[in-house]
């Protein structure tokens, strides 16, 4: 059982930046691939980035593509997200999951993560 928490969130203007963090405890870590998620208020939880269990394979939304960066480090069991040029339309409650899989793969569908964060909030505004 992997357990997931997300940490880093906040209230930023826009154009400006904030890293995310999400640390797991479980399983071994190298061996689950991993995403980001966020969900607005009234709005389905949507794709963010995914990234594999080796962090060598990484797939962005199109939305985040070139603002966003995502990495992890396996040592310390946690990923990253560093955001970029925020946006109002970013603000959004930011999730953390994760599959086991190793390989290249990398998953997109909310529904291939059995394992979520509680998430932490993003607030862009000025």
């Amino acid at each position: 059982q992997v357990q997931l928490v997300e940490s880093g969130g906040g209230l930023v203007q826009p154009g400006g930046s904030l890293t995310l963090s999400c640390t797991a405890s479980g399983p071994p870590y190298s061996t689950y691939a991993m995403g980001w998620f966020r969900q607005a208020p009234g709005k389905k939880r949507e794709f963010v980035v995914a990234i594999n269990n080796s962090g060598g394979t990484i797939k962005y939304s199109d939305s985040v593509d070139g603002r966003f960066s995502a990495s992890r480090d396996n040592s310390l069991n946690t990923m990253y997200l560093l955001m970029n040029n925020l946006k109002p339309e970013d603000t959004a409650t930011y999730y953390c999951a994760a599959r086991s899989g190793g390989g290249d793969y990398y998953y997109k569908l909310t529904g291939d993560y059995p394992y979520w964060g509680q998430g932490t909030q993003v607030t862009v505004s000025s």
